[in-house]
């Protein structure tokens, strides 16, 4: 009897760890959103992203196989006035004629403490890779998982704000905010 009661509690327990696993591989991109702040002339400015297109394959009890890329439309800019985003596409900034396109795609996932994980990864900007660590809250809900994670760019770093505004009008460190949205499997 005490053997039956044994295996019946080995049983529910790994039950229950199988019920706690939970996988994210898809990202609505649509609920998500990318946004970033700075100072400019001692004002904080603050705007977004609106195009980006991004891969998730996340498994809480997998991090070794953990995988996420993100691309952004650097195009997609709104800084908060046209006259932002019109300079902001030119070469002193993103250069977008050349380098459309900002590139994350991620080489480690190390969880931190519960629900927080630091993400590794090799970020590609106006033709420049650095490697950048992200910490990322995982904020699991109702079917789905939002995670949360903020970046502080060095703008210095990719070359960006060259010329008239390598000065200090616009801060060197730029906050990058993200919301990613992924259905849970």
């Amino acid at each position: 009897m005490s053997i039956r009661m044994l295996l019946a509690a080995a049983c529910s327990l790994c039950a229950i760890a199988t019920v706690q696993a939970v996988e994210y591989d898809h990202v609505n991109t649509t609920a998500s959103q990318i946004s970033f702040t700075y100072s400019q002339m001692g004002s904080r400015m603050y705007g977004t992203f609106g195009k980006f297109d991004a891969t998730l394959n996340f498994d809480t009890d997998n991090l070794a196989n953990a995988r996420t890329t993100l691309h952004i439309d650097l195009t997609s800019i709104d800084a908060g006035s046209e006259d932002a985003n019109t300079e902001l596409v030119k070469p002193a900034w993103f250069d977008t004629g050349k380098y459309p396109v900002a590139v994350f795609e991620s080489s480690r996932f190390t969880q931190v403490s519960e629900n927080h994980f630091l993400i590794a990864g090799q970020l590609s900007l106006k033709g420049i890779t650095r490697e950048v660590q992200v910490p990322v809250e995982l904020k699991p809900g109702s079917a789905i998982g939002i995670f949360d994670g903020e970046l502080l760019l060095k703008r210095d770093a990719f070359g960006l704000g060259a010329g008239e505004w390598a000065d200090t009008v616009v801060s060197k460190e730029i906050t990058i905010k993200f919301k990613v949205v992924a259905p849970q499997q």
